[in-house]
């Protein structure tokens, strides 16, 4: 992937659409790209943290570890995502989570200290990208929402319209990004769960499953059940 497909990529990205035409060149003079293979560690938790990440390509998870050993998986990122992007305001930026390669891919590391930079010359920029910012923590309460007070089925139908583009009309096709057992985690449900919700929603009509793509027939229809 050559610098113009990977800028066309920034531009379109809610941290980057921000910026203008001589910003966004300023910050790509200081990305660099990283392929990973799949199970490699990307950053530790407690790391410090002077870049943070969009993947081009592959999956990554982001996880933390219990005391006892057991892995919690915080959030599963597909191409298109930015990650550890709020590590730029912290007094000493440390990594949250660790996150790892779930499937061979590409990221493109952005340097903190330049972005920042750029977002301190300019107010206007500066308050743009902390809008930007604060719709996507609005989006994360919401899912947290979604995993304390709504059900199994809930969860599911709001993670199926949360992977499909957004405001998808129509039939639209998405592919699971990972493991269906790995999405059981991130949903706090078992994978035995899952499968029945999935199995559920197509005897509905409402999903049609085939290994790890789901058709879903009415996007509109599954939105007004999941606010329902």
């Amino acid at each position: 992937m050559d610098n113009q497909e990977i800028l066309t990529q920034l531009r379109h990205h809610y941290l980057f659409a921000a910026l203008n035409s001589a910003q966004r060149e300023r910050v790509m003079a200081h990305v660099s790209v990283h392929p990973f293979a799949q199970g490699e560690r990307v950053f530790n938790q407690g790391d410090a943290a002077g870049s943070f990440y969009l993947l081009l390509s592959g999956a990554v998870k982001l996880y933390r570890v219990s005391a006892d050993g057991h892995e919690k998986i915080m959030r599963f990122i597909r191409p298109g995502q930015s990650f550890a992007e709020s590590v730029m305001f912290m007094d000493e930026p440390k990594y949250l989570v660790h996150g790892e390669g779930l499937a061979a891919g590409t990221l493109a590391v952005i340097d903190c200290g330049t972005f920042l930079g750029v977002l301190r010359e300019s107010f206007a920029t500066c308050r743009a990208v902390m809008a930007q910012m604060t719709r996507r923590i609005q989006a994360h309460w919401d899912e947290i929402e979604a995993l304390t007070l709504q059900n199994s089925r809930h969860r599911v139908m709001r993670y199926l319209l949360d992977i499909a583009p957004e405001n998808s009309s129509g039939r639209v096709t998405v592919r699971l990004p990972t493991r269906k057992v790995l999405i059981a985690a991130q949903l706090t449900i078992t994978p035995e769960t899952f499968s029945r919700v999935l199995h559920a929603l197509s005897g509905e009509g409402l999903i049609t499953v085939r290994d790890d793509v789901v058709d879903i027939h009415d996007p509109e229809s599954l939105r007004r059940r999941v606010s329902g």
